[in-house]
């Protein structure tokens, strides 16, 4: 296995042959509150399908308005932006571009063109080579318009590439409610293509992938699989898929999917009267579940368990409420920020900020009597080890470079690791030599780590200087 100078994270097997006694442990999520109301006029009780953007040191929130009475797919639909500089206050700008309940003093970048306001998710395009003004990409559109490609310079002005469907709804591949859920699409730099993923519908709703070189010319879809533990996951029914780089190790996508229960209720209809609910919206669940997958057609579900679930109280409990945000916004040194849609179909309908530690979706965890991990055979690049761990005030890691017969090298066992204690985001591992393993770059070896009331989030193997 071939890792370079790649963050990895333990949020799957990926890179585990064997565990003893340790075991991966997904986080939860800490609560941060509400961070934008859905309460402008053009808005409305069905905002949704937000998708999150870095761009330099401006953060971005694009996501649909859907004022009262609007059918989906209709003119009524727009497209909303909303700015922030920390990820946690967020202002609308009035870009006074559209017209919308009356008004362009407003946050509206797209409006009066259906269906493509329904769904519109926008991306920065990373390929090496991309126009100025092709930086920002969008796919939009609905099972009877196919997937229109659109392009930007800067975010805010869009235009179709062209009028005819990019990624069309025909035969073989010919789903019912295909593309009426957020459609997203990025270039991979691990694959060297674009990918995009979205959602179809046979009876239970799925995630198709497809590929193409320019973002115009994409091959016929693939259904994804699932797999858990080396075997089929449950079915269960995926509303939007989220899947994402994770912007610290791109060559993993991330997918913060929402998981959708249909026909389970809650809460009573007296409730659902109580809080506004808009009819018929209290008759179904849903929550988020984390997926990871390295392009292909596989989703691993290590974790079949809710990633982040309804909140306390009756609000959450309701359909189509709970769905993450496509991205992940850095929002501190060691923090990272994930997004949902709270409070659907109610008028405190708003977006809701959960935080992590950075890598911290999952860990490798051993308890007080510890526990080891042993990886797969692998090769590196670059001259020192880096580690974002946790331990107790009596915990530790101690790291043994074994070869590829799994004997410990000389001057790299367990016994020659200076503990590491403590709770850092990037901490270099020393030896007794120090902490140079340059002279092992490029070999085929094994990790060993032995832990003790610790838990390890990610590694990395990287140059001296880099971060």
């Amino acid at each position: 296995m071939e890792i370079g100078s790649h963050r990895e994270l333990f949020l799957d097997h990926y890179l585990i042959e064997k565990l003893d006694h340790a075991r991966l442990q997904l986080h939860e999520p800490r609560d941060e509150g509400t961070v934008l109301k859905f309460d402008q006029p053009w808005e409305g009780i069905h905002c949704g399908y937000c998708t999150m953007i870095q761009d330099g040191a401006k953060l971005r929130v694009y996501y649909r308005g859907m004022p009262a009475g609007t059918v989906d797919g209709t003119a009524g639909e727009v497209t909303c932006v909303a700015d922030s500089d920390d990820g946690i206050h967020w202002t609308r700008p009035k870009l006074r571009l559209f017209e919308a309940s009356g008004s362009k003093e407003n946050n509206v970048v797209l409006a009066g063109d259906p269906p493509f306001s329904h769904n519109f998710s926008p991306v920065i395009d990373t390929r090496p080579g991309c126009p100025p003004e092709q930086r920002y990409k969008a796919l939009s559109g609905l099972d009877t318009s196919g997937l229109i490609a659109w392009v930007s310079p800067d975010g805010l002005h869009w235009a179709k590439i062209q009028s005819d469907p990019v990624i069309p709804r025909k035969a073989p591949f010919r789903f019912d409610w295909m593309f009426d859920s957020q459609n997203v699409a990025f270039w991979s730099e691990s694959e060297q293509k674009y990918v995009c993923y979205f959602r179809v519908w046979d009876g239970v709703r799925r995630i198709a992938r497809c590929e193409s070189a320019d973002f115009v010319h994409w091959n016929d879809p693939v259904l994804m699989s699932y797999i858990t533990d080396n075997q089929p996951s449950p079915t269960e029914e995926l509303y939007t898929n989220q899947t994402h780089p994770y912007f610290r190790a791109p060559q993993l996508y991330v997918a913060i999917a929402a998981r959708f229960v249909p026909g389970r209720q809650a809460i009573s209809d007296e409730e659902a009267a109580e809080l506004h609910v808009a009819e018929g919206y209290h008759k179904d669940l849903s929550d988020a579940v984390l997926m990871t997958t390295r392009g292909g057609h596989v989703y691993d579900r290590t974790f079949l368990s809710s990633f982040i679930r309804p909140g306390i109280g009756a609000r959450n409990w309701v359909s189509r409420t709970n769905y993450p945000a496509l991205g992940i916004l850095q929002t501190g040194p060691t923090e990272m920020s994930i997004y949902t849609n709270q409070d659907n179909a109610q008028p405190t309908a708003h977006l809701h900020r959960y935080s992590l530690r950075l890598d911290g979706f999952a860990s490798v965890r051993a308890d007080y009597n510890g526990g080891e991990l042993l990886t797969r055979p692998l090769r590196f690049s670059g001259s020192r080890l880096d580690l974002n761990f946790s331990t107790s005030a009596v915990g530790s890691i101690r790291v043994e470079i074994q070869d590829e017969a799994g004997r410990a090298i000389p001057g790299f066992a367990a016994a020659d690791c200076v503990e590491v204690i403590g709770n850092e985001i990037d901490r270099t591992v020393r030896w007794k030599s120090g902490s140079d393993v340059s002279s092992l770059a490029g070999r085929t070896v094994r990790l060993r780590f032995v832990m003790k009331d610790a838990d390890l989030y990610a590694m990395r193997f990287a140059a001296e200087g880099g971060r």
